[in-house]
């Protein structure tokens, strides 16, 4: 499938909007210092940022555990859809829209890979990170134990925040390094979350799920957690690729403002 073709075929996301403007203010500053944070103390951080030449190991076990996750992802948003199904259906509705919009966005990082050299049969026969699997299981606990998926939505806003403040910029220094064509797919998946402005519609069914302070503590403990998983993820990659022989700890939490 084209770009193009890619592209007009998304469905309409339905519009959720802010209410709790100073929660999400309390949260989007808690994700600009984790943010900071990242580049300040993960090894290699900014290398995709302000690298002049690209560490091709790297870059390409990057974008192969971006897609295991992907895939991972989409089983875990099937299951959210299952809850909001129940309790909540013009959030299913929406929750199902978003998901579709998202589902494919792996092939976009496989094209990518296709045009570096890497194959589809050793994308997905690679074994996916610690972290990975840690971040797996944690959604699903959400989901299964305590019986909502916060923390789901939670890390999805997580990412998408993170992404559209951090990718932008990365993607134009490896287009620098590697050619504009080799970003391709990587530029039509945050085109997308730009365009759909993904993050605020995330927002806006996360809100659905804070109903009271107690809620809004948990909210702040799952961002917590997921930043923490997030540098696990950014350390363990550089072990991988680029110093390999240590192993690979849970890095401490970046503290919470009071």
């Amino acid at each position: 499938m084209t770009t193009q073709a890619f592209m007009t075929a998304k469905p309409e996301i339905r519009k959720f909007t802010t209410r709790n403007h100073e929660l999400r203010a309390k949260v989007d500053a808690y994700l600009d210092t984790c943010i900071k944070d990242f580049y300040l103390n993960v090894p290699f951080a900014r290398h995709q940022l302000d690298a002049e030449e690209v560490n091709l190991d790297y870059y390409k076990r990057h974008n192969i555990e971006t897609i295991l996750r992907l895939r991972r992802k989409r089983t875990i948003d099937a299951l959210a859809l299952g809850y909001f199904t129940k309790v909540d259906p013009v959030a299913a509705k929406a929750w199902a829209h978003y998901a579709d919009d998202e589902m494919l966005h792996d092939v976009l990082f496989a094209a990518d890979l296709k045009r570096v050299g890497v194959t589809t049969e050793e994308i997905y026969s690679t074994e996916p990170f610690l972290s990975t699997k840690l971040l797996t299981g944690y959604l699903q606990y959400g989901l299964e134990y305590e019986g909502t998926p916060l923390a789901l939505i939670a890390s999805v806003y997580f990412v998408e925040y993170t992404t559209t403040r951090t990718q932008p910029d990365w993607l134009d220094n490896l287009e620098k390094s590697l050619g504009k064509d080799k970003v391709a797919g990587q530029r039509t998946h945050v085109g997308t979350d730009l365009g759909d402005a993904h993050d605020d519609f995330v927002w806006g069914v996360l809100e659905t799920l804070v109903k009271t302070p107690a809620d809004e503590q948990k909210l702040m403990e799952h961002m917590v957690d997921v930043c923490r998983l997030w540098v696990m993820y950014f350390t363990e990659l550089y072990h991988a690729t680029v110093e390999s022989g240590r192993p690979v700890e849970l890095p401490p939490a970046v503290p919470l403002q009071a």
